[in-house]
């Protein structure tokens, strides 16, 4: 089978996060324990998801060492969106391959498994491997269960390459994503007796004014880089929600926020700022009103930042294959700085362009498989 056979068989089955993404492992597993491979699965908890990783064993036997080739198998949704084909059947149209997943990132994943036979064929002094996740658009979930796998197995990787749309183009860096709910607890009463009450509205809106006033500063005074796009760290309020009734006070207000940092600023000393207003400011003001009062702050997600080194011999191979030296760093996350954080040098490169990406009318040009085919097959042959 061709990369673009496999991508059609790929984007048919329906792997949006909410769902089970079982169909497609199983297929990719079938496939490779049919060429004597023996892949393994790591499971989410309720066993309704799961990992693949399969290791393509060295010309003497050996399976240590070598190179992973990572993607994601999940999508984001179609809901809402008028798409001028069926998302889940790839169609040609002028040199475009359009679906869902077409692009993030089953095109990689695509690409990957029809080389199999071929990369069986290549002699290399060490292994190929092939690791797939489930649930990366959801925080990436999926890959921390796989990399613990791979530890307590005992498996040795010298580097990754994380296939996410880049249009062929080495990334090296990238910012990481955290994301929390505060629930902000005040006491209901009648609107008329205002001193009766504790409004949790009007103190989440105190609390949301300090997380903007943090934004400001990074844009203001940095710390800057300006290889990235937007080359500050940012933090957002993203969904609020509270109150019952326009003549009570608020006993609870809910909301959202997340904050993309440069991978030279902590996640948790962000995260300590806001502890600490909370803790030193809003709450003994709050408590004032009304002594049970409370603010609960829970992580949602939490996916760190990659700054792939330039020595590393995994930037410098991907750095030659694509003979492109450009330094190209991004504010959108992947699952490469897990795989950095767990001592594997990590860089992002795939086919397929990431303004395509979640949009209506998705598409990997075909021209882009053509030179991720060219790459991966100089990948194991450097091997």
């Amino acid at each position: 089978m061709t990369s673009q056979d496999w991508l059609a068989r790929l984007v048919a089955i329906d792997t949006t996060s909410r769902n089970s993404n079982l169909g497609l492992i199983e297929t990719v597993r079938d496939d490779l324990r049919a060429r004597g491979l023996d892949p393994w699965l790591s499971s989410n908890a309720e066993g309704t998801k799961a990992n693949l990783f399969c290791t393509l064993p060295a010309q003497d036997g050996g399976t240590q060492g070598g190179i992973a080739l990572s993607g994601h198998t999940d999508t984001v949704p179609v809901d809402g969106q008028d798409w001028s084909s069926d998302p889940f059947t790839l169609t040609e149209r002028d040199g475009r391959l359009y679906a869902r997943g077409s692009c993030d990132m089953k095109g990689f994943i695509a690409c990957a498994v029809a080389l199999v036979p071929e990369f069986l064929a290549t002699p290399r002094a060490k292994p190929l491997h092939l690791a797939l996740s489930y649930d990366e658009e959801i925080a990436c979930i999926g890959a921390p269960v796989m990399l613990a796998d791979l530890q307590q197995r005992g498996v040795k990787v010298d580097g990754a390459i994380v296939g996410e749309p880049t249009s062929m183009q080495p990334v090296v860096a990238h910012k990481g994503l955290n994301a929390y709910r505060c629930r902000v607890h005040g006491k209901a009463a009648h609107s008329s007796l205002t001193p009766q009450g504790c409004n949790a509205i009007e103190h989440a809106a105190q609390l949301i004014c300090a997380i903007r006033e943090m934004a400001e500063q990074w844009r203001a005074n940095g710390p800057f880089d300006q290889f990235y796009d937007v080359p500050y760290s940012t933090i957002t309020t993203n969904l609020i929600g509270g109150g019952i009734a326009m003549n009570t006070i608020p006993q609870l207000c809910e909301f959202t926020y997340e904050f993309r940092n440069l991978p030279m600023l902590s996640p948790a000393d962000i995260q300590g700022r806001i502890d600490a207003y909370v803790r030193t400011e809003l709450l003994p003001r709050m408590q004032r009103e009304f002594p049970g009062a409370t603010v609960e702050i829970e992580n949602l997600a939490a996916a760190p930042g990659l700054d792939a080194s330039e020595q590393a011999a995994i930037t410098q191979l991907v750095r030659a294959l694509t003979a492109d030296k450009s330094v190209r760093k991004v504010a959108y996350g992947t699952e490469a700085g897990l795989f950095q954080g767990a001592g594997i040098p990590t860089v992002v490169c795939g086919p397929g362009s990431i303004e395509q990406a979640h949009k209506v009318d998705e598409f990997v040009a075909i021209d882009q498989l053509a030179q991720c085919e060219k790459f991966l097959r100089q990948v194991a042959a450097s091997l």
